[in-house]
């Protein structure tokens, strides 16, 4: 089975600076994953010509089992939190999940969210600013695959340090319920070893995925818990789109 992670900041080419659908389609496209999670995902926003992202990145891997979760909604600059369960009619951001293998099990599950704003020094920068953090969530998939049966776990979390630990543990937990072998994946905004010591689970991929033109640092991990072997290594995928590569590695159980 395939998997990718890719953190699509809506679909825009740091290049020219604009979102072309067509470009979107097949650079998810050319990734040619069975599961795909999605970070960064627009539905009805003006800035991504108020296409749906999830359907048309569906559309173009084939897969017919997909979910958006929202984690806000409104345009930027007026963004109000969303529950990913009740989901809103305006223009909404989140993560998705999206499968060619039939999912027998979705699950939304929210992640703890830093109330005040916190200190955060960005690259380049000498003095750190105060920033509030967005919502996060994650989304669960029980997937049927055709040799045997995987639970995928996608998030996007908090790129506020130490915070994004604890929203990991806490992930952790919740998916403790679910069958097993499990993996987790998406953009963690932490650094290679901090997620396989917050977790306990195995990196299957030791890849830099960030920035894209030359990436020095790998934010976007694929995590798995229980049996579970890479049978493709891992690879990180310069799609001509975003700020950061796509993640791309094949899984099968051990023999």
């Amino acid at each position: 089975m395939r998997l990718a992670t890719f953190n699509i900041l809506h679909g825009r080419s740091t290049v020219d600076g604009e979102v072309d659908l067509d470009r979107f389609a097949a650079a998810v496209r050319g990734l040619d994953a069975d599961v795909l999670a999605l970070q960064e995902v627009d539905r009805d926003q003006p800035r991504s010509h108020g296409a749906d992202l999830t359907v048309v990145a569906a559309d173009a891997m084939g897969a017919p089992h997909h979910r958006f979760v929202a984690t806000l909604h409104g345009e930027p600059g007026l963004w109000t939190a969303a529950t990913g369960d009740r989901e809103p009619s305006a223009a909404r951001y989140g993560i998705a999940l999206l499968s060619r293998h039939p999912v027998r099990e979705w699950r939304v599950l929210t992640l703890p969210t830093l109330r005040r704003r916190a200190p955060v020094r960005w690259p380049g920068e000498r003095w750190p600013t105060l920033v509030r953090d967005e919502p996060r969530a994650a989304l669960a998939a029980v997937v049927d695959g055709p040799a045997f049966t995987l639970t995928v776990v996608a998030t996007h979390l908090t790129f506020i340090p130490g915070w994004n630990v604890r929203q990991l543990r806490h992930l952790v937990g919740q998916v403790q319920p679910l069958p097993r072998p499990l993996v987790l994946m998406g953009d963690l905004n932490l650094e290679p070893d901090r997620p396989q010591r917050a977790t306990g689970m195995r990196p299957l991929a030791t890849v830099p995925t960030y920035p894209v033109g030359v990436p020095e640092r790998q934010l976007d991990h694929v995590l798995a818990d229980g049996p579970l072997h890479v049978s493709r290594p891992a690879v990180s995928v310069d799609t001509g789109l975003s700020d950061h590569r796509a993640l791309v590695l094949d899984v099968a159980l051990p023999a």
